[in-house]
């Protein structure tokens, strides 16, 4: 018989256990995109980025012919991460960019989170090459799009059946905070939740206006 215990589960993601790869979004990317609103697209990963960048997450930021043809990351992502260093490809798979894997390697790290465009061909590639090697892989599904609404469900589809777990942002953002009582990122997760986390940003407003109320506290 199961005992329970008070611990999570191993699936559950902590900043020190996963490497997260932020792919390909850029402008050129994005104006083909269908599946998801351009405003909630940036929205999602600004929610993204600054989770990772809060919680200390492994990171790894790629683009694709980024001066040829596709544009510059996201202004979402490059003022999170102004010094960091952008990977720029010439693979539609990432992870077949020998720099990505020495990137992996050195972080150590066995699961690995995609978020990207598009979802059927940037996200499919890496997510399955990944699987296939032996790695945990999750998707933030609402901060990746593609040309159309069913391209992206099928791709996340694909990559489910084949184990790949799907997330969203502020689930992101929320499981790396996992407990309201750790003080030292509280205040930075309930900035970015109202900054970026939709009616329950608007909630977190009225709860601490109205009533100075506080998560755990």
């Amino acid at each position: 018989m199961a005992t329970a215990s008070a611990v999570p589960g191993k699936t559950l993601l902590s900043p020190i256990d996963h490497t997260l790869i932020m792919i390909d979004h850029q402008s050129q990317m994005s104006f083909a995109t269908k599946s998801i609103d351009a405003v909630a697209l940036r929205n999602n990963t600004a929610l993204v980025a600054k989770a990772a960048k809060e919680f200390g997450v492994s990171t790894i930021l790629t683009t694709v012919a980024e001066k040829s043809f596709s544009g510059p990351i996201f202004d979402e992502i490059k003022s999170v991460f102004p010094e960091h260093n952008v990977i720029d490809r010439t693979s539609m798979n990432t992870w077949e960019d020998p720099r990505i894997a020495v990137e992996v390697n050195k972080f150590g790290k066995q699961k690995i989170v995609l978020a990207g465009l598009w979802t059927s061909v940037c996200i499919v590639g890496p997510a399955l090459s990944a699987l296939d090697q032996g790695f945990e892989v999750y998707v933030i599904a609402d901060a990746c799009g593609d040309v159309s609404t069913e391209a992206h469900e099928m791709a996340l589809q694909r990559m489910i059946q084949l184990g790949a777990r799907p997330m969203t942002s502020l689930q992101y953002l929320l499981e790396l905070q996992r407990d309201w009582a750790r003080g030292e990122t509280y205040d930075q997760t309930v900035k970015t939740s109202i900054e970026h986390g939709g009616a329950y940003g608007l909630g977190l407003i009225y709860a601490k206006t109205m009533f100075n109320a506080s998560e755990g506290h």
